[in-house]
């Protein structure tokens, strides 16, 4: 609530001080940028500049890590190659790690992209992917493997079919995508466990231990 109500505070005051500047999408990013080194003395604007970039770097190394270990080790030697060295493994990391870096360059060099939307996007994906999953699979002792793998894909598609194809219509289709992926994720995941064979015992059985608190 804190940093919610301090960054909505910083658009308000930008726009109330600044009426006239930062008029499109993109530039609106760069008003803590711009009350800093309007209403802040140079030494303190400098370090105000400092924990920006500061915080940039702290979390595009951390995305970018997570990223290129991700897929070295679930998709590389998780899915093809499942008897890959270490080494190889530290080479298509690296090799992964290299290619969103240029991919993020690219994202960064469009002065029309906004970083938001982009963000909002990926949340979207990210919630639609696995927050069905995870509630399901918390609290509804039924949820089968099958039922786990069609809540992904199905929620990760339609966050893109919803965002390119039926957002752009407008009107009452125009609502942010993750709230019908999300939705379409939670069925798909109830209909598919129904439809397949139910967890075993023991899975069940730890289910209830941990929902008793035992």
């Amino acid at each position: 609530m804190i940093s919610l109500t301090a960054a909505v505070l910083i658009g308000v005051m930008g726009r109330t001080l600044f009426p006239t500047a930062l008029t499109t999408s993109s530039e609106a990013e760069n008003v803590f940028i711009l009350l800093s080194t309007n209403l802040l003395p140079p030494l303190l604007a400098g370090f105000v500049m400092a924990g920006i970039l500061a915080a940039t770097i702290s979390s595009s190394d951390s995305y970018l890590l997570i990223a290129a270990s991700a897929f070295a080790k679930n998709l590389y030697q998780g899915i093809f190659r499942k008897h890959a060295s270490d080494d190889q493994v530290l080479k298509i990391s690296r090799l992964t790690l290299l290619v969103i870096a240029v991919v993020a360059m690219v994202i960064a060099a469009d002065e029309d992209s906004v970083i938001f939307t982009i963000v909002s996007f990926a949340w979207a994906g990210f919630g639609a992917t696995f927050g069905p999953l995870m509630l399901l699979s918390l609290f509804w002792k039924r949820t089968t493997r099958a039922g786990a793998i069609a809540g992904m894909i199905s929620g990760g598609s339609m966050v893109f079919i919803w965002k390119l194809l039926i957002r752009p219509l407008g009107g009452l289709w125009n609502i942010y995508e993750l709230l019908p992926a999300f939705l379409i994720s939670c069925v798909c995941i109830a209909v598919v466990s129904l439809l397949t064979p139910a967890p075993s015992e023991a899975i069940q059985a730890e289910f209830q231990k941990v929902k008793e608190g035992k």
